[in-house]
Formats: C-alpha cells, structure tokens, sequence
C-alpha cells in the first residue's frame, strides 16, 4: 500500500503531501496528516462526527478551505480528528471527520494553527491525486 501522506521540511513550518486515487481521498488523507502532527491517529476513537461543508470551485484553495475548516470545528468543539470522508460535485464539498474530546492526560503533538497558501498544490497524475501544502505549527 502506497503511503497515505508524508511531511517535509519548511522553515519552523510542517509541509504535508497526501495521495489518493480521487481528489478527494487525497484531501481526506492531508486531514488525516494534518491531525496525526497533533495526536496519534491510531490512538484517538471515532466517537463524535462532525459535518464540514463549503462551496469552492478553485482546487488548492478547496484544500485549504477543508483543512481550515477542519481545525476551526475541532477547536471549537474541543476535538481531534482521526478519519476523514469528503466527497464533492462540481463547486460543492461535503466531509465529515470523527474523533473525539482531549482528555487529561492525552499526549499531544505539535499544535497545528492553520493551513497556508504555501507551496499549495493539487495536481492529477499517472498514480493519482497529489494535494500538498504547508501547515503553520
């Protein structure tokens, strides 16, 4: 199995480039590596869902607007993330992620504070969809 997604060096910042077979798989696995910065995957429980929805027919910026959204719900609502489903058609987006509350205790990566314009790309190519851009830690 072909990695889901992987980081790079920038700056003090984390950059991250997700595959998929669709794009929006590979905008579902950047979640997936943008929240792994934060917590272990393997060790947060899907125990609450939350819908994300938005309108946007640029791509990167599409990206961008997800994962930003994604981390304003989990701020909100005291979260984080660890699966991801998006779909959309045409201008419209709909995901959803699940996760669940902090608890005491809970051992926390590096603080994610936004997703960037940096290095933003989303491209098609022969293995699939690649989405990158750089994550302000």
């Amino acid at each position: 199995m072909t990695r889901r997604y992987r980081y790079f060096d920038h700056e003090a910042d984390i950059g991250i480039e997700a595959r998929g077979k669709t794009v929006d798989e590979a905008f579902a696995n950047a979640a997936l590596g943008m929240f792994a910065i934060m917590a272990e995957p393997a060790t947060v429980l899907p125990e609450q869902e939350v819908a994300v929805e938005f309108e946007e027919a640029d791509l990167e910026l599409a990206l961008v607007t997800w994962l930003n959204q994604l981390l304003a719900q989990a701020r909100l609502r005291g979260l984080v993330f660890c699966a991801f489903e998006l779909e959309h058609a045409d201008t419209h987006w709909l995901g959803r992620a699940w996760g669940m509350p902090w608890r005491p205790g809970a051992e926390r990566g590096t603080e994610v504070k936004g997703a960037t314009l940096t290095m933003l790309k989303v491209e098609q190519g022969t293995k699939g969809w690649l989405a990158r851009c750089i994550v302000d830690v």
